[in-house]
């Protein structure tokens, strides 16, 4: 993409509501524009790297056999009503009335369209097991919507819901979700701590959140240092090994890692000294076992092997997609502007012309440009004709991992400067080298 045909509406002033580093960093680099009250347009910058995210989601997801599928952001009051959340939920919840005067309400989760669309179409525990997940909008009507994408009332998330017989059955859907959840993390450049957390108005017993540790997170956690140490990396798991997936979980959550909701000071303590830890974390994604909380008022039964009607046992799984950008930033900035993880960033690299008019360093960018494409690669060429100083700063501002400097200096000596936003450090290469160095950097990183 050419910067001169692109829609980059970037901002020198950082706006006066925003709060924290993400929202005004987001609204700095162009990436969303506040439409009303915690609801935000996703401009194309920003709008690139929810999709990027959302990608790493469905893949992950994939991996590890669950199925997608989309339900709508309307749902109807009755469903609720059977399974007893629709007074329950609370004032965060948006009720509408259809013109028939039907009561509907906008989708804060889907625990109830889910239950029913089971119900309807599986009977058999031959069926079993089942996840279906989707990717959609929810709204959640917040008192104080505050801190941009993080918290606001509109926003994405994928939304997972397992069907199986038995409770060891679910439990080990639990389990796999846990570790599909800390590779879909790891590839987005986040440590998302998994932490024993209370299940709020979904219900159910068991569940986790995953934290990703930043000063501007809501949450005070209290956690083992050790656990900061356990990276996932690029193993190898069979999401089928009821024992494989245990041991992913019994490693990443035997140390002590709680929210303040269900922080143990007797268990705390029990902890060396020198690894406690507290600090603040941001929540990105969720998993929780409920058992038959919706199953059994819903009517959601199957035929066991007796030809028993038996209530499923149920669990769901989240993650905040839109929620995860604030989170990207929020682990990965300066004071220059947002630093991209190579996973999610919105192009591979960006191109910067020192001298746009001047023949050699335009067919120069040109060739650059055209060979990182001919890759498989999606550069950002900023041939605007503006200062370099300027065009650094938009370079940085919006966090691109990596950036090629061609200039005619550099030209008459036949190389280019590659930079990495991440680290500053800059190296002078030939052209072709510095289209292969990037070549392979994102090769390794969707191997």
């Amino acid at each position: 993409m050419r910067l001169s045909r692109y829609f980059l509406p970037v901002l020198k002033e950082t706006p006066s509501e925003a709060q924290i580093v993400s929202h005004r960093l987001m609204l700095r680099a162009g990436m969303i524009k506040q439409s009303s009250a915690g609801i935000y347009s996703w401009l194309p910058l920003g709008y690139r790297v929810l999709r990027n995210i959302e990608q790493i989601v469905h893949e992950e997801q994939a991996r590890a056999g669950h199925i997608p599928m989309l339900m709508p952001t309307l749902q109807s009051a009755d469903l609720w009503r059977e399974s007893g959340r629709y007074d329950a939920y609370g004032p965060e919840m948006l009720r509408v009335e259809d013109r028939h005067g039907r009561d509907m309400l906008y989708g804060p989760t889907n625990e109830e369209l889910i239950t029913d669309i089971f119900r309807s179409h599986v009977g058999s525990y031959k069926d079993l097991p089942l996840t279906l997940y989707h990717i959609q909008w929810k709204f959640r009507d917040e008192i104080r919507p505050r801190f941009g994408v993080m918290r606001g009332r509109e926003f994405l998330m994928k939304d997972g819901y397992t069907f199986d017989l038995t409770k060891e059955d679910a439990l080990h859907a639990y389990n796999r979700h846990l570790v599909s959840y800390l590779r879909t993390y790891e590839r987005m450049g986040l440590q998302a701590i998994p932490m024993r957390a209370d299940s709020g108005p979904i219900g159910g017993d068991d569940t986790h959140e995953f934290l990703v540790l930043a000063d501007t997170g809501e949450s005070e956690v209290f956690y083992d240092a050790e656990i900061t140490d356990l990276k996932f990396g690029d193993r190898a798991i069979n999401y089928d090994s009821v024992e494989e997936c245990q041991a992913v979980l019994e490693e990443f959550t035997s140390r002590y890692a709680r929210t303040d909701e269900t922080h143990d000071a007797a268990e705390f303590a029990k902890v060396p000294e020198d690894r406690r830890r507290t600090a603040r974390g941001i929540e990105v994604g969720q998993i929780f076992y409920f058992g038959t909380k919706y199953s059994e008022p819903m009517g959601a039964t199957v035929a066991d092997a007796d030809g028993t009607r038996v209530p499923v046992h149920m669990g769901s799984h989240g993650i905040g997609v839109s929620r995860l950008l604030g989170a990207i930033i929020e682990a990965s900035h300066d004071d220059k502007g947002i630093i991209w993880p190579e996973g999610v960033t919105p192009f591979h690299a960006g191109i910067v012309n020192l001298k746009q008019g001047d023949a050699e360093a335009d067919a120069a960018c040109q060739s650059l440009y055209d060979s990182l494409k001919a890759l498989g690669l999606d550069p950002l060429y900023d041939d605007r004709n503006e200062r370099a100083g300027g065009k650094f700063a938009t370079m940085d501002l919006i966090g691109l991992p990596w950036r090629i400097t061609v200039g005619p200096r550099g030209l008459k000596n036949g190389v280019v400067e590659l930079t990495s936003r991440r680290t500053g450090e800059s190296e002078e290469l030939p052209p072709e080298q510095a289209v292969q160095r990037i070549a392979s950097i994102y090769g390794t990183v969707n191997a």
